[in-house]
């Protein structure tokens, strides 16, 4: 069966990079899933989003919180260059539950409080990440 050739980056690291079944994520104008011989794609990804890649084999998938960026394939290799990213493995639940807790607690007592909406999304895709429930 065929594979596709994943990279994942961001400005400070490599993040992953390897063979994969099929990779998800969530552009502006969806989600949308990547499988081998896949149409030519560049996307954009939304700020607090979360790329899952199927990796197959009974390899566990690899999840990610991903902030903003760009998806490209071509020739069944996907890069994703993101402007942040962390893999679930590495996110500190506790850490990313009081960051959530204190934005919404700011975007409560200010509705237009961009940065604190901003940063609930962001700590929401980290706790979905590492594979907590969020509500």
């Amino acid at each position: 069966m065929a594979k596709l050739r994943v990279g994942v980056v961001s400005p400070e690291r490599e993040i992953w990079s390897g063979e994969a079944d099929m990779v998800i994520a969530k552009t502006v104008d969806g989600e949308i899933g990547i499988m081998p011989r896949h149409a030519p794609v560049l996307g954009v990804l939304v700020e607090g989003g979360v790329l899952t890649v199927k990796r197959g084999d009974g390899e566990s998938d690899l999840v990610a919180a991903v902030h903003g960026g760009f998806l490209s394939v071509a020739n069944d290799e996907v890069s994703i260059l993101a402007e942040i990213a962390e893999l679930g493995s590495e996110v500190d639940v506790s850490r990313a539950r009081n960051a959530l807790e204190r934005a919404q607690a700011s975007v409560e007592a200010n509705q237009e409080d961009a940065d604190a909406a901003v940063e609930a999304k962001r700590a929401k895709a980290r706790l979905r990440a590492a594979g907590e429930e969020v509500g």
